[in-house]
C-alpha cells in the first residue's frame, strides 16, 4: 500500500491535505440502524463507559429521554450538562446547549438524534451543525442516526414505508464520518421489543405496529441500511486506493439534473444524486433563469430555494444559465460540460388539435441526441399545475390595466396618422404600413405577450373598419380585401412575436452584459490593488452593484476590526450593526461558514455574511443587508466568483508580504554570515600579526637589530590601524542599518576637510603619488565633516590598495550650479565593467580575492554610498582616461559671505 502511494504523488499529497486537515479537529463517530429501538443509545453509552474507563474526560451533551430504563441506567456515572430550555409558541423545548459544551470542551461528548432539527432561536438550524462546530473546536463526538434520515434515501424508503421523514441529514455528514458502527438486531426481535414496551408506550407502540413498524418495513429498511454500510466501506476502499481511476478512453460520467420550482423536483435530485455516488461521476444541477422568472410567485421562489439547497447538500456543482429557451440552454451546456446523463421528472405535453406537441424530453433528445436521459416516474400533481397557472394569471393580471391603455393610447395615434395619410391621399398600402408599425411599438411597449396578439387583430378590424368601403362598417365588398386583411394579420402577428422575443433577449443580454461588466470590473480593479483595504473596497463596490444593497466588510476579525468598510446603497444603514449582528459575524470568521439571513446557522440575523476565505484561512468578513430579501441563483453565481477573485487578491497580497519580509530576513541573514565569515577572516590575520610580532619583541628584544625592531614595531601599528579602520566602518555601517546615525550637518570648507582626511591615510600612501586639484579655494559644503573624511579616506585608501606602486591618485574638486563634486582618480589597471555594478554592494570585492596587502571586507565603499546618500549626494565610479578608475561624489554647495 505504501509502495503504491509512493507510484502515485497525487495520491500521497491528497493524504497528507486531509492529514494535516483532520490535525486540530475532533472526531465524529456514528451509531447507525435501521429503525428506532435497535439499541444505538445504548451501544452509544457503553462505549462512552469504555471511554471514561480509559481515562478519558466524557461528557453527555444531550440524549433523548427515552422510556427504556436500561438505556438511561447507563447515563449514571457520567457528566451530564444540562440542556437549554427554549420558549417557542408558550412552550418549553429542551435543547442541546452548543455553548456549554464549548465551554466545557471535555475530551469527548455524547449527542444523540444527530437529525434532530433545532427549536427556533437555537444558533443553527439542525443538530448536526452544533456537531460540526464541536469538532472544529477539537471535542470528539458520539451521535446516532436511522437511515431514514439519510437526505438521498428519503424518496425510497418513503416509497417502502409510505412515510415521508421531515427530519432528515445531508449524505456528506455520514460519509465524512470517522466511524460508523451498525446497530443491528433480527426484525422479528425488534417487533418483539416493541410488543413488550421497550421502545414505545402501549398506545404509541400499537399505532407504530399497524404503521411503520411492520415486517416487510423492517426487512427493507434493514436491506437498505446494510447495503448503505456496504457503500460506505466501498467509498473508504477507493480513497485508499487512490480513488476511482479514469481509464484510457474513458470518461468519468457526468450527471446533470434541472432545478425547477415543481414539488417533483426533490425526487429528480434526490435519484440523480445515488446515481452518481453509485457511478462516482459529477453530479451538477443546471438552472436556467428565463424572462418570467421575475413572475415567479412566492410559494414557487421558496420552492426552487428549497431545492437548490438540497442539491448543494447532496454534492451538486449548482450553475445557472440565462436565456428564453430552456431546452436550447441546457442542450449548449451538456455540450461544453460534456454531461453523459440527465435526469429529468416526467413532462406531460398537450395535445393540439392535429398531433401531440413534443415534450421536454423529446426536444432534448433531438437537440443532443448521444445524450443519456432518464425520467424519474412521479404522481401528476395537477393542483400544483393550477396553483402555478393561477399564481402566473394573478401576476400577469397586475399588468393588464397599464398594457390595455398602452395599446388603446398606439391604437389612436396610428388611426389619426393613418387618417392624415388618407386626407392627403396616400395609398391603402401606406395606411397598412402605419398599423403594422404601431404593432411593433405595442409589442415594445407591452409586457404580456397576448396584447401584442390583441392588437394585430384589433388593427386589422379598425383598418377595415375606417379605411374600406364601406366606411365605419365590418362589411367588405372587394374580396381581393380578405387576402390583404390575412395577409396584413399574419405579418403583424409575426411581427409583433419577433419583437417580443427580441425584447426579452435584449433585457436578458443586458443583464447578463451588466454582471459581466462588474465581474470583469473587479478583476482589473483587483489587479491594480496592492493594499488589503484597497481590495475590500473595489469588493465592497462591486458586489452593492450587482446586489443593489448595503454592504459591510470586515477585514480580518471583527472582533479586533468592528468599524468595516461600509458601501452605502441604501441610505439607512445606521443601527444596523448592533451587537447581535457582530456576533454572527465574528462566528463568520471564526466557523469559516456562512451565517446569517437565508442560512441555517443564526438565521434572525439582518445581514447575511459570507467568509472571504481560501481552504485554509478566512481574510474577511461581508456582510449583506438583505432587506429579508434573498440573493436571485444568478447573482449569488457572479457574487460567489467576486468573492473568490477578492479571496485570491488577499491570498496573494499576504503572500506577497510575507515573501517580502522572508526576503528582509534572509537578506539580514545573508549580511549577518558574510559578517562573520569576514570578520573570521580579516581580523585572524592582523591579530596573529600584531600577537606574533609582540611576542618576537617581548622574547628576542635584546638579540635583534634596531632596523629590525623598528620593522616590527611599523608593522604592529600598521595592522593595529588598519583594526581601527574596520571597527569604526563596523560601528558606522551598524548605525546607518539601524537608523541610528545623526547627521552633524555644518558649513565646512572643502580644502580643510580633504587636508585632515590625508592625515589619517594608510602608511602605505608615500609609495604613490597623491595630488590635490582645487577648482576654488573657497568651496564650502553643508555636511558632517568627519562622516566625509571617512568617504575621502576609504576612497584614497581603496586606491592605494589596488593599484602598483608609484601609481599617481589625484583628489579633485569643482562647482557645478548647487553642487560641489569631488572626484578621486588613479592610473591603475582599472575595473571591469560587471564588475562597477555590484562595487557598491556589501561584502563585495574586486575578484572576490583577499591577499595580504590588499585585506578588505568589502565595507569601504557601500559605506561612503550610505553617508553620500544621506547628504543628499550621489556617488558613482567610472573609467579614468586614458586608464585607471575614478570615483565622483557630489555635496550640496553652501553659499559663501565675504565679509
Amino acid at each position: 500500500m505504501v509502495e503504491d502511494n509512493f507510484r502515485n504523488p497525487d495520491l500521497l499529497l491528497k493524504q497528507i491535505e486531509e492529514s494535516e486537515e483532520q490535525q486540530g479537529k475532533g472526531r465524529l463517530k456514528i451509531f447507525f440502524g435501521y429503525a428506532a429501538g435497535v439499541g444505538k443509545t445504548y451501544a452509544m453509552l457503553e462505549s462512552a463507559h469504555v471511554a471514561k474507563e480509559a481515562g478519558l474526560d466524557v461528557v453527555i451533551g444531550y440524549v433523548e429521554p427515552h422510556t427504556r430504563p436500561e438505556t438511561m441506567e447507563l447515563t449514571k456515572g457520567l457528566e451530564t450538562l444540562p440542556n437549554l430550555s427554549v420558549n417557542y409558541t408558550n412552550m418549553i423545548l429542551h435543547e442541546f446547549d452548543l455553548d456549554s459544551a464549548l465551554k466545557r470542551k471535555p475530551q469527548l461528548i455524547l449527542v444523540d438524534e444527530l437529525a434532530h432539527t433545532n427549536a427556533p432561536g437555537c444558533r443553527h438550524e439542525k443538530r448536526y451543525q452544533d456537531i460540526q462546530e464541536l469538532l472544529k473546536a477539537g471535542i470528539d463526538v458520539y451521535t446516532t442516526v436511522n437511515v431514514q434520515h439519510l437526505e438521498s434515501l428519503n424518496d425510497v424508503i418513503a416509497g417502502i414505508t409510505g412515510i415521508i421523514v421531515r427530519e432528515r441529514i445531508p449524505d456528506f455528514v455520514f460519509d465524512k464520518s470517522n466511524q460508523v458502527e451498525m446497530v443491528d438486531i433480527e426484525p422479528e426481535e425488534l417487533l418483539e421489543r416493541l410488543k413488550l414496551g421497550k421502545i414505545y408506550k402501549d398506545k404509541q407502540a400499537k399505532k407504530a405496529l399497524n404503521h411503520f413498524f411492520t415486517v416487510e418495513n423492517l426487512v427493507s429498511l434493514r436491506e437498505i441500511a446494510l447495503r448503505r454500510m456496504a457503500d460506505r466501506v466501498n467509498l473508504i476502499q477507493e480513497k485508499s486506493c487512490g480513488g476511482v481511476k479514469e481509464t484510457e478512453g474513458i470518461v468519468m460520467e457526468h450527471i446533470l439534473i434541472c432545478l425547477s420550482p415543481s414539488p417533483s423536483n426533490e425526487k429528480v435530485i434526490r435519484q440523480a444524486a445515488r446515481m452518481a455516488n453509485a457511478f462516482h461521476g459529477k453530479f451538477t444541477a443546471f438552472y436556467v433563469e428565463t424572462s418570467g422568472f421575475a413572475e415567479m410567485s412566492k410559494e414557487d421562489s421558496d420552492r426552487l430555494k428549497k431545492n437548490t439547497r438540497l442539491a448543494e447538500q447532496l454534492g451538486a456543482k449548482i450553475v445557472t444559465s440565462y436565456g428564453s429557451d430552456i431546452v436550447e440552454q441546457i442542450a449548449e451546456y451538456v455540450k461544453v460540460a460534456r454531461v453523459s446523463k440527465v435526469v429529468l421528472g416526467r413532462t406531460y405535453t398537450k395535445r393540439m388539435l392535429f398531433s401531440v406537441k413534443e415534450s421536454f424530453s423529446e426536444r432534448l433528445s433531438k437537440l443532443a441526441p448521444q445524450l443519456e436521459i432518464f425520467l424519474v416516474p412521479d404522481s401528476f400533481d395537477k393542483k400544483y399545475i393550477i396553483k402555478s397557472k393561477a399564481a402566473r394569471n394573478r401576476l400577469k393580471s397586475e399588468n393588464v390595466l397599464i398594457d390595455i391603455l398602452a395599446s388603446v393610447g398606439i391604437m389612436t395615434i396610428a388611426t389619426v396618422i393613418a387618417y392624415l395619410f388618407s386626407y392627403l391621399g396616400f395609398s391603402d398600402a401606406n395606411i397598412i404600413m402605419v398599423y403594422l408599425l404601431s404593432v411593433l411599438f405595442t409589442a415594445l411597449a407591452t409586457k404580456l405577450r397576448i396584447c401584442s396578439v390583441i392588437y394585430s387583430v384589433a388593427s386589422v378590424f379598425v383598418f377595415n373598419f375606417c379605411f374600406i368601403e364601406p366606411t365605419f362598417t365590418f362589411t367588405v365588398n372587394n374580396t381581393e380585401y380578405i387576402v390583404t386583411f390575412v395577409i396584413m394579420f399574419v405579418t403583424a402577428f409575426i411581427s409583433s412575436s419577433l419583437t417580443q422575443k427580441v425584447k426579452n433577449h435584449a433585457k436578458q443580454a443586458a443583464k447578463k452584459s451588466y454582471r459581466t461588466e462588474i465581474l470583469l470590473e473587479t478583476s482589473r480593479r483587483l489587479q491594480k490593488a496592492d493594499k488589503p483595504e484597497d481590495i475590500i473596497i473595489h469588493t465592497g463596490e462591486q458586489l452593492g452593484k450587482l446586489l443593489e444593497k448595503n454592504i459591510y466588510f470586515f477585514l480580518g476579525n471583527p472582533e479586533n476590526n468592528k468599524e468595516p468598510f461600509i458601501y452605502k446603497f441604501h441610505d439607512d444603514v445606521t443601527n444596523i450593526l448592533n451587537k447581535e449582528e457582530l456576533a454572527v459575524a465574528q462566528w463568520t470568521f471564526k466557523n469559516n461558514k456562512h451565517a446569517g439571513f437565508s442560512t441555517t446557522t443564526l438565521p434572525g440575523a439582518k445581514c447575511l455574511y459570507l467568509a472571504v476565505r481560501n481552504s485554509e484561512k478566512v481574510f474577511a468578513v461581508v456582510g449583506i443587508d438583505m432587506k429579508r430579501k434573498e440573493i436571485p441563483a444568478f447573482e449569488k453565481d457572479i457574487m460567489s466568483a467576486i468573492l473568490n477573485e477578492c479571496s485570491l487578491a488577499l491570498e496573494k497580497e499576504e503572500l506577497a508580504r510575507e515573501q517580502k519580509e522572508a526576503a528582509i530576513k534572509l537578506q539580514q541573514e545573508q549580511l549577518r554570515a558574510n559578517l562573520l565569515r569576514s570578520i573570521s577572516h580579516d581580523l585572524r590575520t592582523p591579530l596573529t600579526s600584531i600577537s606574533g610580532n609582540a611576542g618576537v619583541l617581548i622574547g628576542n628584544a635584546d638579540k635583534i637589530s634596531s632596523d629590525q625592531r623598528q620593522k616590527l614595531y611599523v608593522d604592529i601599528y600598521d595592522d593595529s590601524m588598519w583594526l581601527i579602520n574596520l571597527v569604526e566602518n563596523l560601528l558606522s555601517v551598524t548605525r546607518i542599518e539601524n537608523g541610528t546615525m545623526n547627521l552633524n550637518l555644518q558649513a565646512e570648507l572643502l580644502e580643510d576637510v580633504i587636508s585632515e582626511a590625508l592625515k589619517h591615510i594608510n602608511r602605505n600612501s608615500i609609495e604613490h603619488r597623491i595630488r590635490v586639484e582645487e577648482e576654488d579655494d573657497l568651496l564650502v559644503a553643508k555636511m558632517d565633516a568627519k562622516l566625509i573624511m571617512q568617504v575621502i579616506i576609504n576612497l584614497v585608501d581603496n586606491a592605494i590598495k589596488y593599484t602598483e606602486k608609484g601609481s599617481e591618485i589625484c583628489i579633485s574638486t569643482k562647482k557645478r550650479k548647487s553642487e560641489i563634486i569631488v572626484e578621486v582618480a588613479d592610473n591603475g589597471s582599472g575595473i571591469a565593467d560587471e564588475q562597477k555594478e555590484k562595487l557598491f554592494d556589501m561584502f563585495y570585492t574586486v575578484n572576490n580575492s583577499v591577499a595580504d596587502g590588499r585585506r578588505g571586507m568589502g565595507l569601504g565603499l557601500a559605506l561612503c554610498k550610505s553617508i553620500i546618500n544621506a547628504h543628499g549626494g550621489e556617488i558613482s565610479v567610472h573609467d579614468n582616461i586614458p586608464k585607471g578608475t575614478m570615483f565622483r561624489f557630489t555635496l550640496k554647495a553652501e553659499e559663501v559671505i565675504l565679509r
